[in-house]
């Protein structure tokens, strides 16, 4: 499997939350009616770094082998990322199906992204 353009599109994705994250927290936390507070602003911005520090790791190893035991640990951390948000948001959409179409969206990226590395995990860069 080609890697490359999973490892692109996840830095891109996770580059853009992170951003937004960072540099509109206020807007974010109004928007998801958490109101003002400098507390979840902090928080977001946090998140951000995260976030973005994500987005630079598979940016920079875009290039590289990865499945198998060939650099397993980017592989498993993007996995269990995926994975956890993945599971935590179809939870939250289908408790809640009034939620906004941006967390459906969100939701279904985030579970695309967690087959996709789950299978670059799971199986040797040549198959």
């Amino acid at each position: 499997m080609n890697t490359k353009p999973v490892m692109v599109l996840s830095a891109i994705f996770l580059a853009v939350i992170g951003l937004a994250f960072t540099f509109m927290p206020q807007e974010i936390t109004a928007f998801t009616g958490l109101g003002f507070s400098k507390i979840y602003q902090l928080q977001l911005q946090i998140m951000g770094a995260l976030f973005f520090a994500f987005a630079m790791l598979n940016w920079m190893a875009k290039g590289a082998i990865i499945g198998g035991i060939y650099n397993r640990p980017i592989a498993i951390a993007n996995f269990a990322h995926f994975f956890i948000g993945g599971v935590a948001l179809v939870k939250a959409v289908v408790s809640n199906i009034h939620l906004p179409y941006a967390v459906w969206i969100i939701a279904a990226i985030y579970s695309i992204f967690a087959i996709l590395f789950g299978i670059i995990f799971s199986r040797h860069p040549s198959q």
